[in-house]
Protein backbone atom coordinates (compact mmCIF):
# COMPACT_ATOMS: atom_id res chain seq x y z
CA UNK A 1 0.00 0.00 0.00
CA UNK A 2 1.60 3.23 -0.70
CA UNK A 3 2.61 5.41 2.20
CA UNK A 4 2.10 9.34 0.41
CA UNK A 5 1.27 12.00 3.03
CA UNK A 6 -2.13 12.69 1.80
CA UNK A 7 -3.45 15.59 3.82
CA UNK A 8 -6.37 16.98 1.86
CA UNK A 9 -9.04 16.04 1.29
CA UNK A 10 -9.94 12.30 2.18
CA UNK A 11 -12.63 9.96 3.33
CA UNK A 12 -12.98 9.44 7.07
CA UNK A 13 -12.68 5.75 7.69
CA UNK A 14 -15.70 4.62 10.78
CA UNK A 15 -13.15 2.76 12.63
CA UNK A 16 -9.22 2.36 12.51
CA UNK A 17 -7.97 -0.41 13.97
CA UNK A 18 -4.46 -0.92 15.59
CA UNK A 19 -3.26 -4.17 15.25
CA UNK A 20 -3.71 -6.97 12.89
CA UNK A 21 -3.88 -10.12 14.87
CA UNK A 22 -6.78 -11.90 15.23
CA UNK A 23 -8.57 -9.22 17.59
CA UNK A 24 -7.80 -6.78 15.45
CA UNK A 25 -9.29 -9.37 12.56
CA UNK A 26 -12.49 -9.36 14.74
CA UNK A 27 -13.25 -6.11 15.22
CA UNK A 28 -12.42 -5.69 11.18
CA UNK A 29 -15.17 -8.47 10.60
CA UNK A 30 -17.61 -7.25 13.18
CA UNK A 31 -17.39 -3.54 11.38
CA UNK A 32 -17.63 -5.09 8.04
CA UNK A 33 -20.84 -6.82 8.84
CA UNK A 34 -22.50 -3.71 10.42
CA UNK A 35 -21.24 -1.76 7.27
CA UNK A 36 -19.12 0.65 8.85
CA UNK A 37 -15.75 1.77 7.05
CA UNK A 38 -12.39 0.25 8.51
CA UNK A 39 -9.11 -0.37 8.27
CA UNK A 40 -6.32 -2.67 10.03
CA UNK A 41 -2.77 -0.83 10.17
CA UNK A 42 -0.57 -3.16 11.97
CA UNK A 43 3.30 -1.86 11.81
CA UNK A 44 4.05 -5.57 10.90
CA UNK A 45 2.17 -8.64 8.60
CA UNK A 46 -0.83 -10.15 9.53
CA UNK A 47 -1.23 -12.03 12.51
CA UNK A 48 2.56 -11.18 13.30
CA UNK A 49 2.33 -12.13 16.58
CA UNK A 50 1.52 -15.75 15.52
CA UNK A 51 4.20 -15.45 13.07
CA UNK A 52 6.54 -15.26 15.84
CA UNK A 53 5.66 -18.65 17.68
CA UNK A 54 7.45 -21.67 17.44
CA UNK A 55 7.42 -23.43 14.06
CA UNK A 56 5.58 -26.77 15.38
CA UNK A 57 3.41 -25.31 18.48
CA UNK A 58 0.17 -26.61 18.41
CA UNK A 59 -2.23 -24.28 20.80
CA UNK A 60 -3.56 -25.66 24.03
CA UNK A 61 -6.84 -24.08 23.33
CA UNK A 62 -9.30 -25.80 21.47
CA UNK A 63 -10.65 -24.94 17.57
CA UNK A 64 -13.71 -23.49 18.30
CA UNK A 65 -12.52 -21.17 20.69
CA UNK A 66 -10.33 -19.69 18.46
CA UNK A 67 -13.09 -19.24 15.91
CA UNK A 68 -13.91 -15.47 15.11
CA UNK A 69 -16.20 -13.63 13.06
CA UNK A 70 -18.29 -16.45 12.85
CA UNK A 71 -16.08 -18.13 10.33
CA UNK A 72 -15.96 -22.01 11.34
CA UNK A 73 -11.95 -23.27 12.14
CA UNK A 74 -12.57 -26.12 9.92
CA UNK A 75 -9.66 -28.80 10.95
CA UNK A 76 -9.67 -32.34 11.86
CA UNK A 77 -7.69 -32.13 14.74
CA UNK A 78 -9.50 -30.65 18.04
CA UNK A 79 -6.55 -28.33 18.72
CA UNK A 80 -4.94 -26.07 15.69
CA UNK A 81 -1.08 -25.59 14.92
CA UNK A 82 0.08 -22.21 14.48
CA UNK A 83 0.42 -23.02 10.65
CA UNK A 84 -3.46 -23.51 10.78
CA UNK A 85 -3.93 -20.94 12.60
CA UNK A 86 -2.22 -18.44 10.36
CA UNK A 87 -4.05 -19.75 7.03
CA UNK A 88 -7.67 -19.71 9.29
CA UNK A 89 -6.97 -15.84 10.17
CA UNK A 90 -5.68 -15.38 6.65
CA UNK A 91 -9.22 -16.89 5.41
CA UNK A 92 -11.45 -14.84 7.91
CA UNK A 93 -9.96 -11.27 6.13
CA UNK A 94 -10.31 -12.40 3.04
CA UNK A 95 -13.90 -13.98 4.09
CA UNK A 96 -15.15 -10.77 4.97
CA UNK A 97 -12.76 -8.44 2.81
CA UNK A 98 -11.26 -7.06 5.61
CA UNK A 99 -9.04 -4.11 4.33
CA UNK A 100 -5.45 -3.38 5.99
CA UNK A 101 -2.48 -1.69 5.64
CA UNK A 102 0.75 -3.78 6.93
CA UNK A 103 4.18 -2.69 7.56
CA UNK A 104 2.85 0.58 8.67
CA UNK A 105 3.36 2.00 12.05
CA UNK A 106 1.13 4.31 13.88
CA UNK A 107 3.09 7.11 15.64
CA UNK A 108 0.11 9.64 16.33
CA UNK A 109 -3.34 9.41 17.20
CA UNK A 110 -4.87 13.33 17.97
CA UNK A 111 -8.37 14.88 17.82
CA UNK A 112 -9.24 17.32 15.09
CA UNK A 113 -11.02 20.47 16.02
CA UNK A 114 -13.94 18.55 14.15
CA UNK A 115 -14.15 15.58 16.28
CA UNK A 116 -12.44 13.08 13.88
CA UNK A 117 -8.90 11.25 14.88
CA UNK A 118 -6.01 12.16 12.56
CA UNK A 119 -3.83 8.90 12.74
CA UNK A 120 -0.25 9.49 11.55
CA UNK A 121 1.16 6.02 10.01
CA UNK A 122 4.96 5.75 8.90
CA UNK A 123 6.04 3.09 6.42
CA UNK A 124 8.51 0.44 8.12
CA UNK A 125 11.04 1.25 5.68
CA UNK A 126 11.49 5.26 5.73
CA UNK A 127 12.78 5.06 2.17
CA UNK A 128 9.05 4.53 1.06
CA UNK A 129 7.89 7.72 1.48
CA UNK A 130 6.55 10.23 3.88
CA UNK A 131 3.80 9.48 6.32
CA UNK A 132 0.52 8.75 5.56
CA UNK A 133 -2.29 10.55 7.46
CA UNK A 134 -5.38 9.29 7.95
CA UNK A 135 -9.12 9.77 9.04
CA UNK A 136 -11.19 7.87 11.02
CA UNK A 137 -14.64 8.42 13.46
CA UNK A 138 -13.37 6.31 16.29
CA UNK A 139 -10.03 4.26 16.67
CA UNK A 140 -9.19 0.94 18.59
CA UNK A 141 -5.81 0.24 20.31
CA UNK A 142 -5.17 -4.25 19.52
CA UNK A 143 -1.90 -3.74 20.05
CA UNK A 144 -1.36 -6.70 22.20
CA UNK A 145 2.19 -7.13 23.60
CA UNK A 146 4.12 -9.58 21.44
CA UNK A 147 6.43 -7.22 20.12
CA UNK A 148 7.86 -5.93 23.05
CA UNK A 149 9.74 -8.61 25.09
CA UNK A 150 11.46 -7.83 28.64
CA UNK A 151 15.15 -7.24 28.71
CA UNK A 152 17.51 -7.87 31.44
CA UNK A 153 19.82 -5.25 31.28
CA UNK A 154 22.76 -6.87 31.58
CA UNK A 155 26.08 -6.57 29.55
CA UNK A 156 26.25 -8.37 26.19
CA UNK A 157 22.39 -8.65 26.03
CA UNK A 158 22.56 -7.51 22.29
CA UNK A 159 24.85 -10.42 21.15
CA UNK A 160 23.90 -12.40 18.25
CA UNK A 161 23.85 -15.64 19.90
CA UNK A 162 20.89 -14.06 22.23
CA UNK A 163 17.40 -14.07 21.29
CA UNK A 164 14.08 -13.01 22.63
CA UNK A 165 12.19 -15.63 20.67
CA UNK A 166 12.01 -19.16 20.17
CA UNK A 167 11.45 -20.96 16.81
CA UNK A 168 12.94 -24.66 16.78
CA UNK A 169 15.83 -26.52 18.22
CA UNK A 170 17.32 -27.78 15.04
CA UNK A 171 19.43 -25.42 14.76
CA UNK A 172 21.31 -26.53 18.17
CA UNK A 173 21.80 -30.25 18.17
CA UNK A 174 24.59 -31.14 20.47
CA UNK A 175 24.89 -27.47 21.91
CA UNK A 176 24.82 -26.21 24.99
CA UNK A 177 22.14 -23.51 25.48
CA UNK A 178 20.64 -21.74 27.98
CA UNK A 179 17.29 -20.77 28.69
CA UNK A 180 16.38 -17.74 31.01
CA UNK A 181 13.21 -18.11 32.55
CA UNK A 182 10.34 -20.23 34.21
CA UNK A 183 7.06 -20.45 32.75
CA UNK A 184 5.43 -22.03 29.85
CA UNK A 185 7.39 -20.39 27.02
CA UNK A 186 10.75 -21.06 28.74
CA UNK A 187 9.67 -24.57 30.15
CA UNK A 188 8.62 -25.36 26.39
CA UNK A 189 11.55 -24.19 24.65
CA UNK A 190 13.72 -26.39 27.50
CA UNK A 191 11.85 -29.65 26.53
CA UNK A 192 11.75 -28.96 22.34
CA UNK A 193 15.68 -28.34 22.81
CA UNK A 194 16.33 -31.29 25.42
CA UNK A 195 14.83 -33.55 23.53
CA UNK A 196 15.97 -32.98 19.68
CA UNK A 197 19.70 -32.96 20.84
CA UNK A 198 20.65 -29.73 22.70
CA UNK A 199 22.37 -29.62 25.91
CA UNK A 200 20.20 -27.16 27.76
CA UNK A 201 20.07 -25.69 31.10
CA UNK A 202 17.31 -23.56 32.80
CA UNK A 203 18.16 -20.29 34.47
CA UNK A 204 15.28 -18.97 37.22
CA UNK A 205 15.28 -16.06 39.91
CA UNK A 206 12.79 -18.05 41.78
CA UNK A 207 12.82 -21.59 43.59
CA UNK A 208 10.66 -23.14 40.76
CA UNK A 209 9.32 -22.93 37.60
CA UNK A 210 6.07 -20.92 37.68
CA UNK A 211 2.84 -21.90 39.57
CA UNK A 212 0.98 -21.49 36.11
CA UNK A 213 2.98 -23.64 33.60
CA UNK A 214 1.08 -26.09 31.89
CA UNK A 215 -0.17 -28.96 34.11
CA UNK A 216 1.30 -31.31 31.11
CA UNK A 217 4.59 -29.70 31.27
CA UNK A 218 4.85 -29.04 34.96
CA UNK A 219 5.83 -32.87 35.80
CA UNK A 220 8.01 -33.41 32.45
CA UNK A 221 10.62 -30.63 33.43
CA UNK A 222 10.19 -31.58 37.17
CA UNK A 223 11.67 -35.02 36.21
CA UNK A 224 13.91 -33.66 33.47
CA UNK A 225 15.04 -31.27 36.13
CA UNK A 226 15.26 -34.19 38.82
CA UNK A 227 17.28 -36.67 36.95
CA UNK A 228 19.68 -34.27 35.57
CA UNK A 229 18.78 -34.13 32.24
CA UNK A 230 18.23 -30.34 31.98
CA UNK A 231 20.41 -28.58 35.11
CA UNK A 232 18.31 -26.14 36.72
CA UNK A 233 19.68 -23.16 38.50
CA UNK A 234 17.06 -21.38 40.54
CA UNK A 235 16.73 -18.27 42.34
CA UNK A 236 19.69 -17.14 40.14
CA UNK A 237 20.25 -14.06 38.08
CA UNK A 238 22.27 -13.41 34.60
CA UNK A 239 24.89 -10.99 35.48
CA UNK A 240 26.21 -10.71 31.91
CA UNK A 241 26.14 -12.62 28.60
CA UNK A 242 30.08 -13.07 27.10
CA UNK A 243 30.72 -15.47 23.61
CA UNK A 244 30.28 -19.06 24.40
CA UNK A 245 29.15 -18.71 27.64
CA UNK A 246 26.92 -17.01 30.62
CA UNK A 247 27.42 -15.63 33.62
CA UNK A 248 25.02 -16.20 35.96
CA UNK A 249 25.06 -15.50 40.63
CA UNK A 250 22.97 -16.06 43.23
CA UNK A 251 19.81 -13.70 43.42
CA UNK A 252 20.46 -10.29 45.25
CA UNK A 253 24.53 -11.29 45.62
CA UNK A 254 26.95 -8.47 45.65
CA UNK A 255 28.03 -7.50 42.38
CA UNK A 256 31.44 -8.94 43.01
CA UNK A 257 30.38 -11.73 44.33
CA UNK A 258 31.81 -14.79 42.66
CA UNK A 259 29.97 -15.85 39.10
CA UNK A 260 29.05 -19.47 38.22
CA UNK A 261 30.06 -19.91 34.27
CA UNK A 262 27.57 -21.90 32.02
CA UNK A 263 28.91 -22.82 28.53
CA UNK A 264 26.16 -21.50 25.74
CA UNK A 265 26.55 -21.29 22.20
CA UNK A 266 23.14 -19.81 22.08
CA UNK A 267 21.08 -17.98 24.99
CA UNK A 268 16.60 -18.08 24.77
CA UNK A 269 15.84 -15.24 27.07
CA UNK A 270 12.34 -16.03 27.64
CA UNK A 271 10.77 -13.93 30.75
CA UNK A 272 8.04 -12.26 29.12
CA UNK A 273 6.42 -9.22 27.37
CA UNK A 274 5.99 -5.79 28.25
CA UNK A 275 3.03 -4.12 26.69
CA UNK A 276 4.05 -1.07 24.72
CA UNK A 277 1.84 1.96 26.93
CA UNK A 278 3.42 4.93 25.28
CA UNK A 279 1.29 5.87 22.04
CA UNK A 280 -2.41 4.98 24.31
CA UNK A 281 -0.19 7.57 26.52
CA UNK A 282 0.42 10.30 24.59
CA UNK A 283 -3.26 9.72 22.84
CA UNK A 284 -4.59 11.22 26.11
CA UNK A 285 -5.72 7.67 27.63
CA UNK A 286 -5.49 7.60 31.81
CA UNK A 287 -2.83 4.29 31.90
CA UNK A 288 -2.21 2.95 36.38
CA UNK A 289 1.21 3.20 36.36
CA UNK A 290 1.92 -0.33 38.59
CA UNK A 291 -0.45 -2.14 36.66
CA UNK A 292 -0.14 -0.11 32.95
CA UNK A 293 -3.40 -1.12 32.89
CA UNK A 294 -5.05 1.51 30.49
CA UNK A 295 -8.94 2.83 31.56
CA UNK A 296 -11.86 1.65 29.39
CA UNK A 297 -15.40 0.58 30.44
CA UNK A 298 -15.48 -3.16 30.23
CA UNK A 299 -19.11 -3.05 28.81
CA UNK A 300 -18.15 -1.19 25.31
CA UNK A 301 -14.31 -0.87 25.88
CA UNK A 302 -14.28 2.65 25.19
CA UNK A 303 -11.31 4.41 27.41
CA UNK A 304 -11.57 7.74 29.37
CA UNK A 305 -11.14 9.39 25.15
CA UNK A 306 -14.52 9.62 24.33
CA UNK A 307 -14.15 7.38 20.31
CA UNK A 308 -10.54 5.78 21.57
CA UNK A 309 -11.45 1.81 22.62
CA UNK A 310 -8.82 -0.46 23.73
CA UNK A 311 -9.26 -4.34 22.92
CA UNK A 312 -7.47 -7.85 23.31
CA UNK A 313 -4.95 -8.41 25.33
CA UNK A 314 -3.58 -4.99 25.90
CA UNK A 315 -6.79 -4.55 28.44
CA UNK A 316 -4.92 -6.14 30.79
CA UNK A 317 -1.48 -4.17 30.72
CA UNK A 318 1.35 -6.14 32.60
CA UNK A 319 -0.53 -9.04 33.38
CA UNK A 320 0.17 -10.87 30.13
CA UNK A 321 -1.64 -14.13 30.87
CA UNK A 322 -4.87 -13.17 31.68
CA UNK A 323 -6.35 -12.31 28.38
CA UNK A 324 -6.13 -14.10 25.13
CA UNK A 325 -8.01 -14.89 21.72
CA UNK A 326 -10.76 -17.12 23.26
CA UNK A 327 -11.70 -14.79 25.86
CA UNK A 328 -11.44 -11.27 24.08
CA UNK A 329 -13.42 -12.50 20.88
CA UNK A 330 -16.31 -11.11 21.82
CA UNK A 331 -14.35 -7.26 22.02
CA UNK A 332 -15.10 -6.72 18.33
CA UNK A 333 -18.89 -6.84 19.07
CA UNK A 334 -19.12 -4.67 22.13
CA UNK A 335 -17.07 -1.73 20.32
CA UNK A 336 -19.13 -1.83 16.84
CA UNK A 337 -22.31 -1.89 18.59
CA UNK A 338 -21.11 0.73 20.39
CA UNK A 339 -20.56 2.71 17.28
CA UNK A 340 -23.99 1.75 16.21
CA UNK A 341 -26.14 3.02 19.63
CA UNK A 342 -24.18 5.93 19.36
CA UNK A 343 -25.23 6.83 15.95
CA UNK A 344 -28.47 5.91 16.39
CA UNK A 345 -28.47 2.70 14.56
Amino acid sequence: MSTDAVEGAQEVLDLLVIGAGPTGISIGAEARKAGLSVLLVDRGGLTAAIQGYPTFMEFFTTRDRLEIAEVPFSIPEDKPTRRQALAYYRFVVEHHKIPFALHESVTEVSREPGGDFRVVCEAASPQIGEPRIRRARAVVFATGYFGNPLRLGVPGEDLPHVHKRYLEPYLHYGEPVVIVGGGNTAVEAALDLWRNGARVSLVHRRAATKPGVKYWLKPDIENRIAEGSIPAHFESEVRAFRPGCVEIADVGAEPDASRQILPADAVYVLVGYRPEMDLLARSGIAIEPETLVPTFDPATCESNVPGLYIAGTIQAGRTTDRIFIENSRDHGGRIVGHLLSRAGR
